[in-house]
């Protein structure tokens, strides 16, 4: 059993975009954490890295999937264009390739909306990155549905991924059919700093497992086709979150877990 990907809208190329539901976050690692946190992920097995302009690592990033020996074309990365460089944005993504060290990405989100309706012309060029090759999907970060349906009523293009907060306290399956209704995939971050991991039913539920909390709370993430990207600078944790393909959460688990979101 292996970690799943998720179809995006194929590239420009006409090529198909996969992304896997395990991530690696890397948003606080910087210098030479970041490089070896980098390094050790890709050692565990990780094939999807996330970083962002203003995570200020993509260097470290691109030169630990460099000095990896993993291909590029079997790594998924992402970056984002941070709200403040609107009007920016291909000075932005051609410094994220310079840096990464890559000719383009797998993924390019808007951080966070930008302030006074903004979204609309950046999503336009975050379409024009994409037609001339420079990322292979778009989509965005932080957005409700409706600042998703304007992207896509002033467009024709929906964005491809909304990454935003989650975990499953913040549980919530309204969120989630709103995001698969408009052919959204839905991407989690925090998922520990939002989740309490000595919850009793968590706890129940990894010792029925022989696993530890966090990997139910990642486990419960794919199993929901929600994509998570888990962050740590520590190896053998780093490690061991990446260590999902030995146990699966039977459909009471689940809703156990559901059920966090509602407390």
């Amino acid at each position: 059993m292996t970690i799943p990907a998720l179809p995006l809208p194929k590239a420009a190329d006409g090529t198909p975009v996969e992304m896997p539901l395990l991530g690696f976050g890397t948003w606080q690692l910087h210098g030479d954490s970041a490089y070896q946190a980098v390094r050790d992920a890709l050692e565990a097995g990780y094939r999807h890295l996330d970083t962002a302009t203003m995570y200020g690592n993509e260097a470290e990033v691109g030169r630990a999937l460099r000095d990896s020996g993993v291909q590029r074309d079997q790594v998924f990365i992402t970056t984002k264009l941070p709200a403040e460089r609107a009007g920016q944005e291909r000075r932005t993504i051609e410094a994220s390739l310079r840096d990464l060290g890559v000719d383009a990405i797998d993924l390019w989100l808007i951080h966070w909306p930008p302030h006074r309706g903004r979204s609309v012309p950046v999503w336009q060029a975050f379409v024009e990155a994409r037609e001339a090759g420079l990322t292979r999907a778009i989509g965005v970060s932080n957005y409700d549905s409706a600042e998703i349906d304007e992207l896509t009523a002033e467009t024709g293009v929906t964005p491809a991924v909304n990454q935003i907060r989650f975990g499953p306290s913040l549980y919530d399956p309204a969120v989630l059919t709103a995001h698969r209704e408009r052919g959204v995939v839905l991407e989690g971050y925090s998922p520990f700093k939002t989740t309490n991991l000595h919850d009793p039913a968590l706890t129940r539920i990894a010792a029925t497992h022989g696993v530890d909390p966090a990997r139910v709370v990642l486990r419960w993430h794919i199993q929901h086709e929600i994509v998570v990207i888990p962050k740590s600078k520590t190896p053998e944790r780093i490690a061991r979150n990446a260590d999902l393909t030995n146990f699966v959460l039977t459909e009471e688990e689940m809703q156990a877990i559901d059920a966090l979101g509602s407390r």
